[in-house]
């Protein structure tokens, strides 16, 4: 007879639909097991002595998930089989405050220029935090307005790793970053990746609305790296900075940072309200041409010389320059990956988003654009219903759960434009953001992959990066 017991970073887990599944620590993403293989590691809890399978006791100590009990050890709270009565979601982006030092003139979270006032209180964040981990969420991103403006920042953290959660990201403006706080967060074993907004070399102040933003968001980026954490820049990109983008991206390769997100700056409502007019709705939105051209040649560039940070440019294209490696973002699918009952984000479908009023979201990129129209999908501050039974009501079922479990059959069904097209099964209706920014309705056509695909653009990219690995390569299509 043995006694075995779960190494210290494997907890067992359950969810309606996944019974037999795993985290490890630190890890976002839960992983499945088959049943005999749960119901034996149900039996390593230290304290069971086993009489059978040796197969799977020889298998899981060469994997590493179990080790040989010695007397008393027991299994932490957090490694304790957790049967979670709701559908699985592994992750939360957590805006914890909407209040801002900067009044950013594109800010998603807004649905006009008001100021966001909104914010969870210490105790809320716990109570909220509690349902959490009863749903078995495991990563999460705090994000804002920003969140290090928040009075409780430290403690939400603490409060996320008493319940064995981690914070896998941070996104913040970088205006309060320093030594002392990457120290503090540190010693509470939080060593999330930092990303740190900054858009473009000479127009950062001025998309963030604040005079000094370009030089404390560099010295953050700086300090980040010193430090020894993960740091990604975060840049926008319209038509008013696009010509500063490669020098943008020399510059914070030489400073190490990790990753670059270019983001093309879209037609939220704040944004739509300060850089356009009636002729101009967009603004100073690239239009979904220019974009992609400028995106092109801006690939060309960069690629010419010898880099180490990678570059995801936004629903186009992302860069990985040491493995010689590109995947093609519109590309959702590769080839053979389709089936009719994937979401239509799947994103979405892993994480739901919390604002700081309490409102939930397929994503906060959508929280300005939701808000404004007047839906709401429910709130966990003030829905009575959530009040009583908690987060886990809303991925029980509803009208948020709906929503994010929304496949792709069901858009093809109901846009039969979309579902028709040759190049459906690899882009899989496009970004619901971007179809709701360009047609307002949720199920609608997501234009900018259409003219992606009929534009030749897959090709164009993977006869630019020839001879590097295609991550997302996809078959012949039929072309005009």
């Amino acid at each position: 007879m043995s006694c075995y017991i779960l190494n210290s970073d494997i907890a067992l887990r359950s969810w309606r639909l996944v019974p037999y599944a795993y985290y490890i620590k630190g890890v976002r993403d839960a992983k499945g097991l088959k049943k005999d293989e749960f119901e034996f590691l149900l039996k390593c809890d230290g304290k069971t002595e086993i009489t059978e399978n040796s197969l799977l006791a020889e298998k899981f100590l060469d994997m590493g998930f179990i080790v040989p009990a010695k007397d008393g050890e027991t299994l932490s709270e957090w490694q304790k089989h957790l049967n979670c009565d709701n559908r699985y979601f592994p992750a939360m982006e957590y805006a914890i405050t909407g209040k801002c030092n900067y009044n950013c003139l594109h800010c998603f979270n807004a649905a006009d220029n008001a100021p966001l006032m909104s914010e969870w209180t210490l105790d809320e964040a716990k109570t909220m935090l509690e349902q959490a981990q009863k749903c078995g969420l495991n990563a999460i991103t705090l994000t804002g307005g920003e969140p290090m403006l928040h009075k409780n920042f430290f403690e939400i953290i603490e409060e996320i790793y008493k319940r064995g959660m981690y914070v896998a990201e941070i996104n913040t403006n970088g205006h309060f970053i320093n030594q002392a706080a990457l120290d503090r967060m540190k010693a509470l074993g939080c060593t999330p990746i930092i990303k740190i907004s900054f858009d473009g070399i000479g127009h950062h102040d001025w998309l963030r609305n604040q005079e000094g933003a370009e030089g404390r968001a560099l010295a953050a980026l700086r300090l980040c790296k010193e430090s020894g954490f993960e740091v990604w820049a975060q840049t926008n990109v319209h038509c008013l900075n696009i010509k500063t983008i490669l020098p943008t991206a020399e510059m914070l390769d030489e400073m190490s940072v990790d990753e670059m997100r270019i983001i093309r700056t879209s037609e939220s409502p704040r944004w739509k309200e300060n850089s356009g007019d009636a002729q101009n709705p967009g603004g100073a939105c690239l239009n979904v041409d220019e974009y992609y051209d400028e995106m092109f040649r801006f690939a060309a560039e960069y690629i010419k010389k010898p880099h180490k940070m990678d570059i995801d440019i936004w629903q186009f294209l992302t860069i990985f320059p040491v493995r010689k490696a590109f995947r093609v973002r519109p590309v959702e699918c590769a080839e053979g990956e389709y089936r009719d009952s994937l979401p239509v984000c799947r994103g979405n479908r892993g994480k739901i988003a919390v604002a700081a009023n309490g409102n939930v979201y397929p994503c906060l990129q959508l929280s300005g654009t939701y808000d404004a129209r007047g839906e709401l999908l429910g709130n966990i501050k003030t829905d009575d219903r959530i009040l009583v039974s908690g987060l886990q009501m809303l991925l029980q079922g509803g009208k948020y759960l709906d929503e994010v479990c929304t496949t792709v059959k069901t858009l093809g069904d109901n846009n039969p434009k979309c579902g028709a097209c040759e190049y459906f099964k690899y882009c899989v209706g496009g970004c619901r953001a971007l179809a709701m920014a360009f047609t307002g309705e949720k199920l609608g056509s997501d234009i900018a992959k259409c003219v992606f695909f009929k534009r030749n653009c897959y090709e164009r990219i993977t006869e630019l990066f020839d001879g590097w690995k295609n991550l997302a390569p996809i078959g012949a299509i039929g072309r005009e």
